[in-house]
């Protein structure tokens, strides 16, 4: 684990026997196994349609595979743990074996699959719920010393839309993870990303109130991931849908990264790592 100097944060996750060095930017690919996500619902919940995704996300240059398996979309239906496992499991084993190098990340609340993650070929654990949905999350992490990826929403995916409500939103949120890191940090998790949980129990002004202090969360000492990839905070003000809000994404991810993102974790890999390469340019000639 190194810090850099300028913000005075993680800069390298370190997975044992590979290492993501987050001192410029990465691309975290979606690849979704359910049946009703938002954008990609059905798409690759085969072995081989879930395969050849990700071949497609690492030859477009996707820095880690991210593989979910219960819809956290909102209004989603609840799904048994056997399920998200049922769904999970054959194609896990097959990435792991097939793509050896790769990091793969999985998106789970539950602490029982984020054991059967790992044991079977996963290197992280990212969790939209900051362990507020398995009290054993935490303490399972820190037996299984892995990079955590702990994300805010209020809420669950069943009702977190209902009615968001913050005194201060930014602030709400920051106070939120400085507890969770406290807690993180005491059971020995110190491998941490933390992700503010655009859309998940924020309404569309909250999501760009969070956007315009993203840069505030820099003073947890941690890397920041975002997730916006064409979520409704960007079709709504566009007056579209999801399939059309690729390059309103792209001028996000932007703002994200001028203000300080390390992982950008995305539906179409090629448009965000074009995104990072820019800013990467344009930095280096300031």
């Amino acid at each position: 684990m190194t810090k850099d100097k300028n913000f005075n944060t993680l800069t390298t996750l370190d997975f044992g026997q590979k290492l993501l060095d987050l001192s410029t930017p990465k691309v975290m690919g979606i690849l979704n196994l359910t049946d009703d996500s938002f954008y990609d619902g059905g798409r690759f919940n085969t072995e081989k349609q879930a395969l050849l995704q990700v071949e497609k996300m690492l030859e477009d240059g996707a820095d880690v595979i991210d593989l979910g398996g219960y819809s956290s979309r909102p209004n989603a239906p609840h799904v048994s743990l056997d399920s998200e496992w049922k769904r999970l499991e054959g194609t896990l084993k097959k990435i792991a074996q097939q793509f050896a190098n790769i990091i793969i990340s999985v998106d789970t609340f539950r602490s029982e699959i984020a054991k059967r993650a790992i044991d079977n070929g996963a290197d992280l654990i990212n969790d939209i719920s900051a362990g507020e949905l398995d009290a054993n999350m935490f303490s399972t992490i820190a037996q299984l010393n892995v990079p955590y990826i702990m994300m805010h929403m209020q809420g669950t995916p069943q009702n977190m839309q209902k009615n968001p409500h913050y005194k201060h939103v930014s602030l709400d949120i920051y106070r939120y993870f400085e507890k969770k890191i406290k807690e993180a940090n005491q059971l020995g998790i110190n491998q941490l990303v933390i992700d503010p949980g655009f859309g998940f129990g924020k309404n569309l002004n909250h999501n760009y109130q969070i956007l315009n202090r993203l840069e505030d969360f820099h003073q947890l000492n941690l890397p920041i991931m975002v997730g916006v990839s064409r979520k409704s905070m960007i079709h709504k003000v566009l007056e579209t849908n999801a399939q059309n809000a690729l390059n309103g994404t792209t001028f996000i991810h932007g703002i994200c990264l001028q203000k300080g993102a390390s992982i950008l974790r995305v539906h179409d890999v090629k448009e965000a790592k074009e995104c990072i390469k820019l800013f990467n340019f344009a930095k280096i000639n300031s």
